[in-house]
């Protein structure tokens, strides 16, 4: 029996893949090289907003067609737990709908939401890792409640995974780079009365070369934090914003401004001024003023963010945003996500190009590519690399070029 897993989504969603992946190894499935030759196609969706839902939709369609005789269809993941049952109903094509994962024996296509499997997806084991990288989810769910997020609602409240487990995973991804994943990873341990980010990211960086963490929100991010984290040697701090005006963060149900998100990244750049930052931001959340998208924009210009991704608003069912008034008209969206992202495309290559004639420190993720601290992995830009280094090695490169996002390297040293 073969099986072709196509996952949508964030990172997290990608761990959720590796271990379903390894389940499905363990009950003898075997990793098919193209969904047409497979006898399981599954897909892992995401649901975070309505692109990403139509995306989903738009995959399980088109495998729906090209799968070959007799093959099922198994759909998973934010989509299938969010609107299983309407899923079901809608989509005759789909053999499961599962939820947060793909019993391994698949029956008859019940015409309804298919049970839970009764694995927990949050600790299963995954295989070593097939790059030098590796994500590693740290924690399910989230408690906060941001008025545009419909997460909490179908991830359910933050779930901290044991350090054990965690630490236990990391040794046997056998990588150079652990990429530590949460909805809200900062406050990984609080649910169990054991909040401690910073304990957790010492133990890593004793088993790795470089430990990355991604998703941290602003108010969380402490002395202590920062401090560990200019201690693994990988000073990237992925900060989540969603915007900068007061006035309208309060409308998001979110912390902080502008002033304080800028006086944080001059702090660190004070005492780490390698550090990398990236964010993302939200553009036409109900009653967003062309004010507001000015201090955006003006915040941009000021912190001179390495990395930021802007998405248009999308109305969640159940949200507090869903009935805010003051919607923004999709063409004012459209122009400011435009006008945003143009500006920080700007920012970036300029950054970028700031770092020609300088030496850095790359992981050779394939041949030819390398990462420094500086880029995150499928996120961010690449470092291309001239000259033979085989893949997983660290090797210290002279930056000589710059084309956008991307960085041109020569090698200089290699170490295994």
């Amino acid at each position: 029996m073969r099986y072709w897993l196509e996952t949508l989504g964030c990172p997290k969603n990608q761990v959720d893949s590796d271990k379903l992946s390894a389940l499905l190894e363990s009950e003898g499935y075997l990793r098919s090289g193209s969904p047409d030759s497979a006898d399981l196609v599954v897909v892992n969706t995401c649901a975070f907003v309505e692109a990403a839902r139509q995306e989903s939709i738009d995959t399980i369609l088109d495998l729906a067609g090209r799968r070959g005789e007799g093959a099922q269809l198994a759909v998973t993941g934010c989509l299938a737990e969010r609107y299983g049952a309407e899923l079901a109903a809608a989509l005759p094509e789909v053999d499961v709908v599962a939820g947060f994962g793909v019993p391994v024996t698949l029956g008859p296509r019940p015409g309804t939401e298919a049970a839970l499997p009764s694995f927990d997806l949050l600790n299963l084991p995954r295989p070593p890792s097939g790059a030098p990288w590796a994500y590693v989810k740290v924690a399910e769910g989230c408690d906060r409640r941001c008025g545009f997020c419909a997460i909490p609602s179908f991830r359910g409240p933050q779930r901290s995974r044991s350090r054990a487990s965690i630490l236990s995973e990391v040794d046997a991804l056998g990588v150079e780079e652990v990429v530590l994943v949460a909805q809200d990873l900062a406050s990984y341990g609080r649910d169990t009365g054991a909040k401690d980010l910073v304990g957790l990211v010492r133990d890593v960086a004793s088993r790795v070369a470089r430990v990355r963490l991604l998703y941290l929100y602003p108010s969380e991010l402490t002395e202590s934090l920062i401090e560990v984290i200019g201690e693994t040697g990988c000073p990237y701090f992925d900060l989540s914003l969603q915007h900068v005006s007061r006035s309208h963060l309060r409308r998001m149900r979110r912390w902080g401004d502008g002033e304080r998100f800028l006086e944080r990244v001059e702090r660190i750049r004070a005492v780490l001024p390698d550090a990398a930052f990236r964010s993302s931001f939200i553009v036409g959340y109900p009653g967003e003023t062309e004010e507001d998208h000015d201090r955006l924009l003006e915040f941009l210009d000021s912190a001179e963010l390495d990395w930021a991704g802007f998405f248009a608003y999308s109305a969640e069912e159940g949200t507090y945003a869903v009935d805010l008034p003051g919607r923004v008209p999709d063409r004012l969206v459209a122009e400011r996500l435009a006008e945003a992202g143009e500006r920080q495309d700007a920012i970036t290559a300029r950054r970028r190009r700031r770092l020609v004639g300088s030496t850095v420190r790359v992981l050779v993720d394939e041949p030819s590519v390398g990462r420094s601290h500086r880029e995150a992995p499928e996120i961010d830009g690449i470092i291309k690399l001239a000259g033979e280094a085989a893949v997983g090695t660290w090797v210290d490169v002279v930056v000589t070029g710059a084309e956008g996002p991307d960085l041109e390297a020569r090698t200089v040293v290699g170490v295994a």
